[in-house]
């Protein structure tokens, strides 16, 4: 495979660059457009010349840039980055608005959490998200073996500045929005650091702050703290409604330095106690607590100052415990080597929509929502809002939902700004549902789904609430979600585009139970042990094969593949090294590493369409000349270490 083509098969499996170095003529004019792409782009967010003297009344030191685009999206975590990526892929103009220097929100190298979903709750494995949180795992997996979370930072800035529709803007506060008969018409965003003001134009905007900031900036309906059981009736909520909720976190890392290591703390550290420890353990201290958590009694917005300051005092503290209190003689060679400063926010403010995800919803006693477009699955994790100061609560206490539930469209847009979608944590759920819902590897599914949408929207002159409600439009947000590997429960491959689903399907050989029909049977993932829906094979000295035959020739330009990526076993970016130990960090084995497509035309010639070497992508797209094929031919010459070739899904499109 020449360096062009893998550059162009790189885009076409991932739209992730890499980080491949190019020194041929074709990587070079390959990196050439795409630096002019992008210097283009900062031309646009840092004009010269006349537009840099525009100026807003009242702000005489901010540059005026004006910006239009079809999708604003504020906030840039694991919610707003999957909501542009997916809406720019299928091809809206994206602005995207982050607050801070680096993306990724609290699987960030500023707070270092890791991402966590449905398949880490009450120990249910099989249920690990796909689509591009999936991508984006197995891409830090192969990629960041060092497990460095400023790694883990660059990936995300590579994957939103590679793709051409999407404008970033870092170190920038959406400040202000202009609303017009319950619509989102323009916002306003700060930059101080380079003293920008943006004025953004937009069809459609995304709040993905978390702290609904634009929704509070437009008018938005919101909602803050902890229901009464009679709202809902929901047996985990209070008798007594309030304005609590869960606290923020600082994490720290340490290291053993081979030698003695002294730790003094400043004099404002906490004093830990044996007492304050009962329900909170200290078995190793490589990795910081999540349950130093304090503050959610008290506003987690406006008193993060204070916030920061207590949990601070309350790691350093904690540290100082394990170094010198004695119980720790291990400890003794451990130094810290970073110190959280941005605390880990959990709860603030949530926005209301057409529906309230609820405890019900969680434990499907609702039954499945028509318009489910992702999963939730992790536990209803409660924590005491005052929590390290109530030693005498455990830290959090844990209500797991029987299966991993869906989350409907209506609870991801606003129910009174009609052009507001939002994502993550601040979507439209009680309180109780919230415990759930708030996980970055949720929200990062539910940034998914609201990216797609919006795109959908655009493409049909549509506004949320109009998609929501219309079951024909949903069904087709949901193949849309299903094609991209977006896992949503009780859904299947219905895409009436899909060639293959007409095919006759026969292959090199097939395992006990899995058939090599399964690869068209519309479903991408089984469960351990099962193997239901996926085809396997032994890899012989040749290999493996897979073959769909239509009765009539097909025109092809388009094939698209889900291989096996061990969703068995948790995958993410942990710097725990028990949680680590889980995982596998670089290609996942059972994936299908080389392969070739082959089609036979009409006059019974093979023709060759792709070779691929080196993948550990689950979902592998491939475009190339249009071709009339009476068969189509997967041959698999290697996987990744395993001893069986397996395909979930193989799909074909004009």
């Amino acid at each position: 495979m020449n360096r062009r083509n893998f550059l162009a098969w790189a885009g076409a499996t991932t739209g992730y660059s890499l980080l491949v170095r190019l020194d041929d003529a074709a990587g070079a004019e390959a990196v050439k457009a795409g630096r002019e792409d992008i210097s283009r782009a900062f031309d646009a967010v840092a004009p010269a010349g006349a537009a840099a003297r525009k100026r807003l009344p009242g702000e005489p030191n901010l540059r005026l840039v004006d910006l239009t685009c079809d999708l604003f999206v504020a906030g840039g975590g694991m919610a707003g980055v999957c909501t542009a990526v997916a809406a720019a892929r299928h091809g809206a103009k994206v602005v995207l608005c982050q607050d801070r220097s680096r993306l990724g929100g609290n699987s960030s190298s500023e707070v270092k959490m890791h991402i966590v979903g449905a398949d880490m709750s009450g120990g249910r494995p099989g249920w690990r998200e796909g689509g591009l949180i999936e991508e984006f795992r197995l891409d830090d997996a192969m990629g960041n073996p060092q497990r460095s979370g400023e790694m883990w930072d660059l990936l995300l800035y590579d994957k939103v500045k590679s793709e051409p529709n999407i404008t970033l803007l870092l170190d920038t506060a959406c400040c202000r929005a202009e609303v017009k008969g319950g619509k989102i018409h323009r916002v306003l965003a700060r930059s101080d650091k380079t003293e920008h003001l943006y004025r953004i134009a937009a069809k459609l905007f995304a709040d993905c702050t978390g702290d609904c900031r634009l929704g509070l900036e437009a008018g938005a309906e919101l909602r803050t703290g902890r229901e009464a059981k009679s709202e809902f009736s929901e047996s985990l909520a209070l008798d007594r409604a309030d304005r609590e909720t869960l606290g923020s976190s600082i994490l720290f890392t340490a290291r053993d330095f081979g030698r003695p290591m002294p730790f003094s703390p400043p004099k404002w550290a906490r004093k830990i106690t044996k007492n304050m420890l009962r329900f909170r353990s200290i078995t190793s201290w490589e990795y910081g607590y999540w349950w130093v958590e304090w503050g959610g009694d008290l506003d987690t917005i406006h008193d993060d100052e204070r916030i920061r300051f207590e949990l601070l005092a309350i790691s350093l503290g904690v540290w100082d415990y394990i170094k010198n209190n004695g119980e720790h003689p291990t400890s003794a060679n451990w130094a810290l080597d970073w110190l959280g400063m941005v605390p880990g926010k959990r709860g603030s403010r949530r926005m209301i929509g057409d529906c309230t995800l609820t405890e019900q919803d969680c434990l499907g006693k609702n039954g499945d929502p028509a318009d489910g477009v992702c999963i939730g699955g992790w536990t209803m994790d409660d924590h005491p809002p005052r929590g390290f100061d109530r030693p005498d609560l455990k830290p959090n206490t844990v209500t797991p939902p029987p299966l991993p539930y869906n989350i409907p469209l209506r609870c991801l847009y606003s129910r009174n700004l009609t052009n507001l979608f939002m994502a993550g944590r601040n979507i439209s759920a009680s309180h109780v549902a919230f415990t759930s819902s708030r996980v970055m590897a949720t929200c990062s599914v539910i940034g998914q789904a609201v990216g797609s949408a919006a795109a959908l929207c655009l493409e049909h002159t549509l506004l949320p609430r109009e998609v929501g409600a219309n079951p024909s439009r949903v069904k087709e947000l949901r193949q849309v979600l299903l094609r991209d590997d977006q896992t949503i429960r009780n859904a299947r491959n219905e895409d009436p585009l899909d060639l293959a689903r007409a095919a006759e399907v026969t292959a090199s050989a097939e395992m006990p139970g899995a058939a090599a029909e399964h690869v068209i049977n519309g479903l991408v993932r089984d469960l351990p042990g099962k193997m239901d829906n996926h085809w396997a094979a032994p890899m012989g000295p040749e290999g493996a094969w897979l073959q769909l035959t239509w009765k009539q020739p097909v025109t092809l330009r388009q094939v698209q593949i889900t291989y096996d990526t061990g969703f068995e076993r948790v995958l993410t970016l942990t710097h725990q090294d028990t949680y680590n130990a889980k995982m596998i960090r670089g290609p996942q084995p059972e994936t299908v590493r080389d392969y070739e497509l082959v089609a036979t035309d009409v006059g019974g010639k093979q023709v060759s369409l792709v070779k691929v070497s080196r993948n550990y992508q689950r979902l592998c797209r491939h475009s190339f000349q249009p071709v009339e094929a009476k068969a189509l031919r997967l041959v698999v010459t290697a996987t990744n270490e395993a001893k069986l070739a397996s395909v979930f899904e193989i799909r074909c499109y004009a």
